[in-house]
């Protein structure tokens, strides 16, 4: 037995829409983003307190470019996952461990805007920024998926995988940050990838992270003064 742990709106969200794509049996267990998943018994599945965590025949797993390898190897060899051999196992390992540059970007985002408690510990500098670090990491996409001769469809030339899953999930979350629209070839990925019904079976049927559909940065003018104040 498969069973999930998971917290809407994170990078759990990978593994679920992964494991839908699969159309394996597992157990859902979902948790609200909060102490919960600093208890001592959810630290013994994840050790750094932080989700998902996968629980498969009595062992257990962290960290998603993990998860994703191994549930890959043992249940979808060729069709979500590309193994040795294959002419596209290079480009694989490259694009489901790339869903994690963008997602430090998002992370970091996330804290600035969110999970900050007073305006006085965010910094518009630190949100501008790395919201240019996360527009980088949607050129390499529109690089990838528009080459001088075609468009692909999908991040591999052998088709959709598992690659497509992790940074789907990735740029799923940096929408919240950084519109993709100005990003036509990554755009129309995206719509490509998000139509598909594990997508929308792993899409949060709860209050996640984001109330809102769109954070903008902070302008320098809203600089936090000593005081706790801003300029304005």
């Amino acid at each position: 037995m498969i069973v999930l742990h998971h917290s809407p709106q994170t990078r759990s969200m990978r593994t679920l829409w992964l494991l839908q794509e699969m159309e394996i049996e597992f157990q859902l267990r979902s948790y609200p983003f909060d102490g919960t998943l600093r208890s001592a018994e959810f630290l013994i599945l994840s050790p750094a307190g932080r989700v998902p965590a996968l629980e498969i025949e009595g062992e257990r797993m962290f960290e998603t470019g993990a998860i994703t390898e191994y549930l890959c190897e043992r249940f979808s060899p060729e069709r979500l996952g590309r193994m040795p051999g294959s002419p596209d196992r290079m480009a694989w390992l490259v694009w489901v461990h790339f869903a994690e540059t963008l997602s430090q970007h998002v992370a970091a985002l996330t804290q600035q805007h969110i999970m900050l408690r007073e305006d006085a510990m965010r910094s518009p500098t630190v949100m501008k920024l790395e919201k240019m670090r996360l527009e980088k990491c949607y050129a390499a996409l529109e690089a990838r998926l528009s080459p001088p001769v075609e468009r692909r469809d999908y991040l591999l030339t052998s088709g959709f995988s598992a690659a497509d899953v992790s940074v789907g999930q990735a740029v799923y979350m940096g929408r919240h940050f950084a519109p993709i629209e100005p990003f036509p070839a990554l755009a129309d990925w995206y719509a490509r990838i998000t139509d598909r019904p594990g997508f929308r079976a792993a899409l949060p049927d709860e209050a996640g992270l984001y109330d809102k559909d769109f954070y903008a940065p902070w302008p320098e003018s809203r600089a936090p003064t000593a005081q706790g104040g801003t300029v304005r």
